[in-house]
């Protein structure tokens, strides 16, 4: 069977902003028709690589007329890495097109009734906002389609890269000198990492044939001054190790707590893996408002600090706690939003099914001396019996923050059946947001939305809903 030519448009015009870092044209039949990496106003010459009965997907082959709107991308980078896609946008437009996007996710999906939304709070941080960053080694350079046609069909020679996995490529690496996501030390650990394994030849990792030791680096640069690294390599070899390690903190003084991990795995994942501490005290400390958080290598922390600190605010607001309140956290990772709304709580109780999780919500609650917060581990919808209710209390307010798979509809039931007079949902998908909300409908109605940016030059979105029972 032959395959159908994939067919060009020339000179077509790009109208508005879809969602997930889309815009919109319309083909000549009236098809809706998807591109990446455009904004509205740009005229492009695109390859429709999709077809369906209501819509296209297409790739830019050439921009012929940008849009006036665009501006010129501050990183190297852009356009190669995968990442911070929207920084040709102005960073005003960005955060309209984000609250567009969950007002329209919202209506399309959720059909339910909706009061009008708070404009969106901007990160105050346009650059250097990340708190946690992971580079990856890899045997294998990506090549740009520029170096590929230029190679006219000849053969690349084998060139390690350390840097970003390229974008639905596992094996290959676009190699970073700069990256303007997370404040330094973190530039100074890349390069240093980077020409000590050229100047000692240690090898980088292949994916596809799953040999070599270099893997991974994963850097978090705390507002407390502390860094915490942590170098994974995929066998033990003493010497070499040492003398990265030791390279390391000789010529990156900033580092606080240096850790290394041996992951024989084919997967990356280090979750079920022992992190060992070369170096400090195994962890770092962060603050929100006068709260303070231990974050280990395995921890869950929200990676933008700043917007944090505001959505908490936010989310806390929205509870309207008055010191009376039995709340509820669910998914409540390390205890973070519960230990930062505990002040106006009467009793906190957290739940989450890592366990990992649960025991640091415990010691970030005993290093702020919160006495009334508890956390327990486990499913939402097998903890919150009767029995526990009866032990614990019913709740008063419940916050949820799923991710961005949303809320199990098992979840949502439960939270039917338990009735709480407030709940807060703090989604970093509103589409599944929206879904989950049509579902609790049922008892609940929409008294307040918030959405927040907490990743600039992305298209990825939080949004607040505060939901009160009905009647």
């Amino acid at each position: 069977m032959k395959r159908k030519k994939k067919q060009t448009i020339n000179n077509i015009r790009i109208e508005s902003y879809a969602a997930e870092g889309k815009s919109i044209a319309h083909l000549d039949d009236g098809k809706v028709l998807f591109v990446e990496n455009v904004i509205p106003g740009d005229v492009i010459n695109a390859l429709v690589v999709k077809q369906k009965k209501s819509w296209a997907e297409g790739r830019v082959l050439e921009l012929v007329t940008p849009s006036p709107d665009r501006t010129e991308p501050f990183c190297p980078h852009f356009g190669v890495c995968g990442g911070c896609k929207w920084q040709m946008v102005p960073y005003e437009q960005q955060i309209a097109y984000k609250q567009q996007q969950v007002t329209d996710q919202l209506e399309r999906i959720g059909h339910i009734s909706l009061p009008p939304m708070d404009p969106i709070l901007g990160s105050p941080l346009q650059r250097y906002y990340r708190n946690k960053l992971e580079f990856t080694f890899s045997t294998q350079r990506y090549r740009t389609n520029e170096e590929i046609k230029a190679a006219n069909g000849a053969a690349f020679e084998p060139e390690p890269a350390l840097g970003f996995h390229a974008p639905g490529l596992f094996d290959k690496v676009v190699p970073i000198n700069t990256c303007y996501l997370q404040p330094e030390p973190s530039n100074a650990i890349l390069n240093t990492l980077k020409h000590y394994a050229e100047a000692h030849n240690l090898p980088y990792y292949d994916y596809r044939a799953q040999y070599g030791w270099l893997r991974n680096v994963v850097i978090r640069v705390a507002r407390t001054g502390e860094v915490l690294v942590n170098l994974v390599l995929h066998h033990e070899d003493k010497k070499h190790r040492e003398g990265i390690l030791e390279h390391l903190l000789e010529n990156v003084p900033g580092i606080t707590t240096l850790h290394y991990t041996i992951n024989g795995k084919v997967n990356d994942s280090i979750h079920d893996l022992e992190v060992v501490t070369y170096h400090g005290k195994g962890y770092i400390e962060e603050t929100l408002e006068d709260f303070r958080f231990k974050i280990s290598p395995k921890s869950f922390f929200q990676t933008n600090t700043y917007q944090a600190e505001a959505l908490y605010r936010l989310t806390r607001e929205f509870a309207g706690l008055t010191g009376s309140e039995v709340l509820y956290d669910l998914y409540c990772g390390t205890g973070s939003i519960g230990i930062f709304c505990s002040k106006g709580a009467k009793k906190v109780i957290g739940i989450e099914v890592v366990e990992d999780a649960v025991k640091d919500a415990y010691q970030n609650a005993a290093m702020n001396g919160l006495e009334h917060c508890h956390f327990f581990a486990g499913d939402v919808a097998s903890v919150c019996t009767d029995e526990f209710f009866g032990t614990h209390g019913r709740p008063d307010v419940i916050i949820t923050d799923p991710p961005r798979a949303g809320m199990h509809e098992k979840l949502v039931q439960q939270l039917l059946r338990m009735r709480a007079p407030r709940v807060v949902y703090v989604s970093c998908n509103p589409a599944t947001q929206a879904r989950d909300l049509q579902l609790l409908d049922e008892a609940y109605k929409v008294v307040r939305l918030q959405p927040v940016d907490m990743f600039p030059h992305t298209h990825h979105i939080e949004n607040i809903a505060l939901l009160e029972l009905k009647g």
